[in-house]
């Protein structure tokens, strides 16, 4: 089982790294749709002769905003609230804040806002003292604050409304009423719930919530673009689920190796790596997620993505090899084989011994000569070797 901050890795402590699931059913099968992964059938470990390489590596930053809001829709929520735009008879933008058009004074929830949390929660009021016809005065601060609640999750979408975005939304227009009116919570609870579900004021503040959402949404998407630099090894552990097989591959960094023999241009790199005339000390078969595996950054459009390269090489002289058997006729090709070929360029500068790129071989069955392409990336053409040379261990 992974744990839930990927860039964290595992923990020092193995234990803390499996969760375990019982059941006293005999005759029980995991749904690999419903598993989705999670469920562990399989762990490789790291060849205790392994010695660091520190590899500069890439990945995305995780946010989790695109699901739950995050402290970030507070700010979004005043900043709105201050530049709020209403539209009157004269047919014109009017640019007001919200603190200036809401009315403050004599504010009662509405019985229709009432009835429709009646509507929404009949089987859960049985019994509940909550009716539409009821002087406001009466209901209880309990019964106010199960109002204001609904006022909320109901607003909510597209986001979950799960607890911690409940409380972030109530907190954001509890921090306009401190901030801006001078009305704390602690002295203020039934006007500031009163004034929010008036008739008068509701809509108003239904808008400010939307252009809020909409702002933090904009800004998660551009975060979620965001790629992290970080320093990579060979993770000591890698987990798979049901699909993949065991299989008897000596120089292989991982013990045992583990395979869903996906797809033969990979098979067939794998056993060339494993002649024993190869000068290759060992190899690591990459993954594609976060921080766990090895990626280099390339130019995808305007923004920069990560691309994990497929086989991380280590020879016997203590070079490192950077190799993916990878399409020529795929979109990316061009942009992962510059951003590849930028990365290790970059490496030599410093001094360190690695070499590589996207790499073919001349034969459709995979039994001709494995070559390395080192050509600009727009340049190539398949079933033109001109700008590739032939891959010697």
């Amino acid at each position: 089982m992974r744990v839930s901050e990927p860039e964290r890795g595992y923990y020092d402590n193995d234990i803390l790294n499996f969760a375990y699931v019982y059941t006293n059913i005999d005759d029980i099968v995991i749904n690999e749709d419903i598993g989705g992964g999670y469920v562990v059938i399989h762990t490789s470990k790291r060849s205790a002769k392994y010695k660091p390489i520190e590899l500069p590596s890439v990945h995305r930053k995780r946010h989790r905003e695109q699901t739950r809001l995050s402290p970030l829709f507070t700010r979004l929520f005043l900043e709105e609230a201050q530049k709020y735009e209403i539209h009157k008879d004269d047919a014109k933008t009017h640019k007001l804040d919200l603190e200036k058009i809401i009315n403050k004074k004599g504010q009662r929830v509405h019985p229709a806002f009432i009835s429709d949390w009646k509507a929404e929660n009949i089987d859960t009021i049985a019994g509940e003292r909550i009716q539409a016809n009821v002087q406001i005065e009466r209901v209880s601060n309990m019964d106010l604050q199960r109002l204001f609640d609904y006022f909320v999750r109901k607003n909510l979408s597209p986001f979950h409304p799960e607890d911690r975005s409940v409380g972030r939304l109530k907190e954001s227009i509890y921090k306009f009423f401190d901030k801006h009116l001078g009305m704390t919570l602690a002295d203020h609870f039934r006007d500031i719930i009163n004034i929010v579900l008036s008739e008068d004021n509701r809509p108003h503040f239904e808008a400010v919530i939307d252009s809020a959402k909409r702002a933090y949404v904009a800004a998660t998407e551009k975060r979620e673009k965001e790629i992290v630099e970080d320093v990579w090894d060979v993770p000591e552990r890698v987990v798979f689920g049901e699909g993949y097989i065991e299989m008897d591959r000596k120089k292989s960094v991982m013990k045992p190796f583990f395979s869903n023999e996906r797809w033969q241009s990979e098979k067939a790199f794998i056993d060339f790596l494993e002649e024993p005339r190869s000068d290759v000390l060992w190899w690591f078969k990459n993954g594609d997620r976060d921080a766990t595996f090895f990626a280099v950054p390339y130019k995808d459009g305007d923004d920069s993505s990560p691309f994990y390269v497929d086989f991380v090489v280590m020879m016997k002289d203590g070079s490192i090899g950077l190799f993916d058997p990878h399409g020529i006729y795929l979109a990316d090709f061009g942009a992962k084989s510059d951003g590849l070929r930028d990365y290790i360029a970059h490496l030599k500068k410093k001094g360190r011994k690695v070499s590589g790129g996207i790499i073919a071989n001349t034969k459709t069955d995979y039994t001709g000569q494995w070559m390395v392409y080192e050509g600009e990336g727009k340049d190539a053409r398949e079933g033109n070797w001109g700008n590739w040379t032939n891959l010697q261990f």
